[in-house]
């Protein structure tokens, strides 16, 4: 059953969490601060890496996806930006919740794509390799441009991110079918493996418990805008286009996932409020567990 395959998949996620909120005062401020500099500089950019170069990916497929996966992001930081009233003033701030309508977190992707027949890995694969390299692009400029940092700065800071590095040359990598060598590939894996526990430890340390069981006018907004409206959307649009079953299941799928705990960590390496990044990652992580279990279940019945 997809509710139960899904929650159990989501569980080892919500215990390390938990952890996080547990051993917060093991660790001063400034360590907590470290790790997240560490993610931000070399677990998440290994994970994002080995992640899409080790999925073969079909420039024919490519070519086809792309463009409704960003514009799936393009609706989705649309209608997140309309709640910009109800957010932080300061700029920087809102775009650290903002960023987190839009990124999904693709560690569940192949969980979830596994509690299902109609999508496959290669189709969720393909998805996954295009939508990463741009939602992280996206989450740069937005909180670049929070630090005031003109054109040219805005430009040379996505240029440079890790985030966006990593995701580009990993479809480079699985476009061109190379295949990395082994003594090269393993430590690079080692760093990836440690990127997502770490980082949901740091969640758990550094987010508002309090707020976690209140959603506010903006919170509520940004977690509808992630399982509500980006889903339906992509539910729309591949009923519209008559997609493949398998492609469309995987489109749904990805855009049904909880925000990524990457947010967290990209906004702590901008200087933003890391605390509300956190606290929605918990939020989305909690509700998508419900709300992905029912966009499958739509998918097993529509495709």
């Amino acid at each position: 059953m997809p509710f139960f395959a899904i929650l159990i998949g989501l569980l080892p996620s919500f215990l390390l969490v938990v952890l996080g909120g547990v051993v917060r005062g093991r660790l001063s401020v400034n360590a907590w601060q470290g790790l997240d500099r560490l993610n931000f500089e070399i677990l998440f950019p290994a994970l994002l890496f080995v992640a899409a170069s080790q999925r073969p990916l079909e420039l024919a497929q490519v070519a086809a996806i792309a463009p409704i996966v960003w514009g799936l992001l393009a609706v989705a930081l649309g209608v997140g930006y309309l709640v910009r009233p109800f957010g932080p003033e300061a700029f920087r701030d809102f775009a650290a919740g903002w960023q987190t309508s839009w990124r999904t977190n693709t560690a569940l992707a192949f969980i979830a794509v596994a509690t299902t027949d109609t999508a496959g890995v290669g189709e969720m694969a393909v998805v996954v390799g295009m939508g990463v390299p741009m939602a992280n692009a996206l989450a740069v400029i937005v909180l670049s441009r929070g630090g005031s940092l003109g054109l040219w700065g805005t430009l040379r800071k996505v240029a440079l991110n890790p985030f966006l590095l990593a995701s580009l040359s990993g479809v480079i990598v699985g476009l061109s079918g190379l295949r990395i060598p082994g003594p090269v590939l393993a430590p690079l894996e080692l760093l990836a493996a440690a990127a997502i526990p770490i980082a949901l430890i740091s969640v758990g340390a550094t987010m508002n418990w309090g707020a976690l069981a209140r959603l506010d006018r903006f919170s509520g907004a940004i977690c509808a805008t992630k399982l509500v409206v980006m889903p339906a959307s992509a539910l729309t649009v591949a009923l519209a286009l008559g997609l493949e079953s398998g492609v469309a299941a995987a489109m749904v799928i990805w855009a049904a996932l909880p925000t990524a705990s990457a947010a967290h960590v990209l906004a702590a390496g901008f200087g933003a409020d890391r605390e509300l990044a956190a606290t929605l990652v918990a939020q989305t992580t909690l509700l998508g567990a419900m709300s992905l279990t029912l966009w499958i279940t739509l998918v097993e019945v529509v495709f």
